[in-house]
């Protein structure tokens, strides 16, 4: 059986379309996906290309080739009973007194859950945690990070343009020849859909209101005519 081809994903990105296409089409050559923490010693390693955020950090971007693919939701993390429970989504404004701890390892994410600061992360990397001790909410004016598909300048090969091919969308039947579909501007990554919410029942007082507003006025009574 021939090597594997090894590519790797950063914590909360999943790559799952691509690696189906790879495994329906290149039966004959196996995909291995491998988590990374630190893209750049992962490409100087094994892993022939990374699913990473962008920038990365460590080498130089005239040291890699960059497909963009999406943007992510920044998200802020605290205790569940923080104040930020209360709001669908909050601004930078609102955490400029906060204590931010940097990164989102699990150190991190227990230093929050006991109400000491708040974190600062992608919506993705949140949901892969899998935590229920803390909350999340967006940043609505924080800047998205992004996520690209990236390689050594030096590395190539056949496998290499395979994989390009798939995550640019080109067909089994295109000849690698053929140019690439051309690439989209990033976008965000789909947000979860958000439950209507619920209708606020009617104060009595005011429901009493209501109900005599609509109920018909009597008919005056015919008064008698004086004579």
């Amino acid at each position: 059986m021939a090597e594997p081809f090894v590519i790797g994903v950063v914590a909360g990105v999943t790559p799952d379309r691509w690696v189906r296409a790879w495994r329906d089409r290149m039966q004959d050559v196996p995909l291995e996906v491998v988590p990374v923490e630190r893209p750049a010693d992962a490409l100087r390693d094994r892993v022939r290309m990374v699913f990473a955020r962008l920038p990365v950090e460590g080498i130089a971007a005239d040291e890699v080739h960059v497909i963009p693919l999406w943007e992510e939701t920044p998200v802020v993390v605290a205790a569940k009973d923080h104040p930020v429970k209360v709001f669908d989504e909050v601004t930078e404004a609102d955490l400029a007194d906060e204590q931010l701890y940097p990164g989102w390892d699990e150190g991190v994410l227990d230093i929050v859950a006991a109400g000491h600061g708040i974190a600062r992360m992608p919506q993705s990397v949140f949901r892969a945690t899998g935590r229920r001790d803390v909350v999340a909410r967006p940043v609505a004016d924080a800047e998205p990070t992004r996520v690209g598909l990236v390689w050594l300048r030096s590395e190539g090969g056949v496998l290499v343009d395979d994989f390009i091919g798939i995550v640019r969308g080109r067909t089994a039947n295109s000849s690698r020849a053929e140019p690439a579909a051309p690439e989209p501007p990033p976008k965000r990554a789909p947000e979860p859909k958000r439950q209507p919410a619920k209708q606020r029942a009617t104060p009595p007082v005011q429901k009493h209101k209501q109900q005599q507003r609509q109920q018909p006025k009597p008919k005056p009574k015919p008064g008698r005519r004086s004579r």
